[in-house]
């Protein structure tokens, strides 16, 4: 394989991904028994215990910060998101869930514009508005009524997008492995109150599946931000969007899920945006790297 930074970062990407869609499956197959607010915590909790292993081998140095509080602000708005994204899950087709949740960056250059100043370049503000017009037509307000799930979703990815502003700042002095570790315990000790009054006692097989979440979620983490280690973001941006092509493709051959003809105009318009902003946002950073 390649020694070029940039094709493993975006294998990672692609990997990445596929694990998340793999976890997108899982919580679609578990939200007919289990309510979001339990999968969400079971999710947390289980990839909490499997990180325990590693921090008893490592010694509590590894995990030493001095961001606690961006740490915890990180979980607060990354479990809110996490609850609309497994919500999305459970109600759209997997394609329209993937591809929703792909909308973040779209809000990242509007979040950094009011809370930071940033200035929006022509060309992100056009993708912005091309990304929204495909949220629009999958809305699909000609119909009689607007589906919840797909505002939920637009919700959480707006979430999302605040998230990954935060990590961003963390990552100049945070590992991926601290990341992953203090978002797992404070997810879960966020996630406890909602769950329990909303509570449902998992069954045996469906804490088997919960298990599986954890593992392909906490391995979507992971390779996530070992990619984004590799290569600038405005790089690697356009390979998230596979996504959508693996939900589409297990959506159709589990649960034969078929889109419409507005859903798919706006799956073009909203992967197009993407990939117009992150090549915008890579022009950029060679104009600052020269």
């Amino acid at each position: 394989m390649s020694t070029n930074p940039l094709y493993r970062g975006a294998l990672l990407i692609i990997l990445s991904e596929f694990f998340l869609v793999l976890s997108g499956m899982l919580i679609k197959q578990l939200s007919g028994e289990l309510p979001t607010e339990v999968i969400v915590l079971a999710r947390n909790l289980f990839a909490l215990l499997l990180l325990l292993p590693w921090l008893y081998s490592v010694g509590l140095r590894r995990i030493y910060t001095q961001n606690v509080h961006l740490h915890f602000a990180r979980a607060a708005v990354g479990v809110t998101a996490m609850m609309c994204l497994y919500y999305a899950w459970g109600n759209l087709p997997l394609a329209e869930a993937a591809l929703i949740k792909q909308t973040a960056p779209f809000f990242v250059p509007l979040i950094a514009f009011f809370w930071l100043g940033e200035r929006i370049g022509n060309r992100v503000k056009i993708a912005i508005f091309i990304g929204f017009c495909g949220v629009f037509l999958i809305l699909n307000p000609t119909d009689q009524t607007i589906n919840i799930a797909v505002l939920i979703a637009l919700f959480g990815a707006m979430l999302g997008a605040l998230a990954k502003v935060i990590v961003r700042r963390m990552s100049i002095s945070e590992s991926p492995q601290q990341v992953v570790f203090y978002f797992a315990f404070f997810s879960t000790v966020l996630a406890f109150v909602p769950a329990m009054l909303n509570w449902v006692t998992p069954s045996l097989a469906a804490c088997g599946w919960l298990l599986c979440v954890a593992i392909t979620s906490t391995i979507a983490q992971l390779l996530l931000s070992k990619g984004y280690g590799l290569a600038p973001a405005g790089q690697l941006g356009p390979y998230t969007y596979s996504s959508v092509v693996f939900a589409a493709l297990f959506g159709w051959l589990f649960w034969q899920e078929v889109l419409d003809l507005n859903s798919i105009i706006g799956v073009v318009l909203i992967i197009s945006a993407g990939v117009l902003s992150a090549v915008s946002r890579k022009n950029k950073q060679s104009k600052a790297d020269n």
